[in-house]
Formats: structure tokens, sequence, C-alpha cells
């Protein structure tokens, strides 16, 4: 198991850093990518085998994936799709080019990748693919709109996904964290910065808590270090028979059991305060 291939994107901090890493360590062949050249050439000297991989560009896939592919006889046996990031703000003040941002990265480069990647697999006859989504692809909590419908058009693709590959010898698989230790909430908030018109906005007044939270340098009292991501990707890549879906935190887990058995308006008023 331990000398399979993996390719992951979002790598330069993170999730995707501490994966790649810790993966390395256990002996497997870690294909690290991220976007821009300084994080690559970072990599490069911590020892990671790095590739330039910007998921808003189709041209970069298709060398990345080549480079991979070059030293592994035309073999991956595992894509983790990792990178992503999040744009708060009220929905009302999206702009289309905000939300269309959003999507270049999470949804639609994440899914090109993916469908270049398969028909190696389908060739190979085994494959896996393992989506890094989150609490917010199954509850959608405020202010994290785009944030929120960017999961959950990953989860809808995943599940179809699966049914289509069934019998095909690919497998798919959701990991769901929630709060994780990284760098989501400073690039959040440069992405509100750039993007939110919050002088204009009817939502001003929230925006100041908005500012304060994204701004906040301590920790939930529910955040984990991303090694818990880690340790649930390992079993998502060496069970014979992986889970469809594996909670990282317990804010997950818990949502995962009151969705199923709350009516809407009480997740909605549970939502709205995890929310503030």
């Amino acid at each position: 198991m331990k000398t399979q291939t993996i390719l992951i994107t979002g790598c330069s901090s993170g999730i995707g850093y501490t994966c790649a890493h810790g993966l390395k360590k256990l002996g497997y062949t870690v294909f690290a990518t991220c976007r821009k050249d300084e994080d690559v050439k970072r990599l490069q000297a911590e020892g990671l085998n790095t590739c330039k991989l910007d998921l808003c560009d189709s041209s970069s896939l298709h060398v990345a994936l080549a480079w991979m592919l070059s030293q592994t006889g035309g073999r991956i046996d595992i894509l983790f799709n990792n990178a992503s990031f999040g744009q708060p703000g009220a929905v009302e003040d999206l702009k289309r080019d905000v939300l269309r941002e959003q999507f270049e990265t999470n949804v639609f480069g994440t899914v090109e990748l993916t469908n270049l990647v398969l028909p190696y697999m389908r060739k190979q006859g085994h494959g896996r693919i393992i989506f890094n989504s989150s609490i917010l692809g199954f509850v959608a909590m405020s202010y994290r709109g785009a944030y929120n419908a960017s999961k959950f058009a990953i989860e809808g693709l995943a599940d179809t996904l699966r049914l289509e590959l069934h019998g095909s010898g690919v497998d798919v698989v959701l990991i769901e964290p929630g709060p994780i230790r990284s760098n989501f909430r400073k690039n959040a908030l440069a992405k509100f910065l750039a993007n939110i018109d919050q002088e204009r906005s009817a939502h001003k007044a929230i925006y100041e808590k908005t500012l304060g939270r994204l701004q906040k340098n301590g920790d939930s009292a529910f955040t984990l270090g991303a090694e818990a991501v880690l340790k649930v990707l390992v079993e998502a890549m060496e069970s014979a028979k992986p889970k469809f879906r594996y909670p990282v935190t317990f804010p997950t887990k818990l949502f995962t059991i009151l969705k199923r058995i709350l009516p809407t308006c009480i997740m909605d008023s549970i939502a709205r305060k995890a929310g503030e």
C-alpha cells in the first residue's frame, strides 16, 4: 500500500502541506502541487517532489499531471483534491466575478483535474479520488455563501461521480473537516477586504463582527491541527472499502447527526448562531 502514488493540490500550507509531508514520511510516493512559484521552490527545498498547479488555469493542470505521470510510468493511484479558499460576504454582496472566482478554484478546476486523472485510473483498473470538502458542504452558515455553495457543489458532484464510477475500481471519498488550524482565515480576510463593499452593504453592522472573527488570532475550542485530516486521509487511502464520507472535528460530527434529526427551522437557528 505504501508504494502508492498520490497527487495532492494546495500544498503550500495547512492541510495540504501537512498531508504531503506526513504521507512522504509514511513511505508514499507524493507529488505535491501549489499555485505560486515561490511555494514550489520552498517545498522542493524541504524535500518534496513539487510542481506548480493552478486550478484556475487549464494548461497548468495538463502540465502538472504530465509531470507526475512521466515519473510514474503513467500511474496515479490517488488524487487528493485539497486546494480551495473561502470568500466571505453576504450573498447579496457577491458580484458575479467574485462568485465565479470562488467556483473556478473550488469547483471547476477541481472537477477538470479529476476528469483528466480518471482515464488513467480506468485503464489501470483502480484508483481513489478523495475530495477535501467541509462541514459547510452540507450545512450552510451565514456570510459564507460563496464557499458554502462551492462545497455543496463538490459534494453533489462527488456523490454523482461515485454512482457513475460503480464497478470501475475507482472509489470516490469525501473528507469533511470542521475548524482546522491553517491560513484559511487569513486568506479569507484578504478576499473579504478585496471584494466586499462593506460601507454600502445592508450588512455593514454584521461585517464589523465578520472582521473581528477573521482577524482573531486564537482558535476555537474545537479547532484541531491539520494532523487530524492526515489521520483520516490515511484511513481513506488504506481501507479496502473506504467510507463515502469522513467527518473531522466534533462540530462536523455533531452537525451530521443534527441535520438528520432536526427540522429546518431549528437547524437554521443553530446555524445562524454558529455562523456569527
